[in-house]
């Protein structure tokens, strides 16, 4: 009965196998589709006197920020 040794024999077999790179592919990234008009909660850094500016009349102070975004993305245009 002829089996095949479990380890390599050649020493130079045997490095090859300990420094072989494991090949994992990694799955493909879920695209999610965009839908029209939503919102995403983001994290950024704004000045204090910024943010008190925007907070001074109370609540909807993010749709204040959002607001003044979007008409400096509109005039970039």
């Amino acid at each position: 009965m002829a089996t095949t040794p479990r380890r390599p024999i050649n020493a130079m077999d045997a490095a090859e196998a300990l420094f072989k790179p494991a090949k994992k592919v990694a799955p493909p990234a879920v695209e999610r589709p965009a839908i029209p008009n939503t919102k995403e909660t983001v994290s950024i850094r704004i000045d204090t006197d910024v943010l008190a500016y925007f907070q001074e009349d109370g609540p909807g102070w993010q749709e204040r920020i959002n607001d003044c975004l979007r008409a400096a993305m509109k005039a970039a245009d």
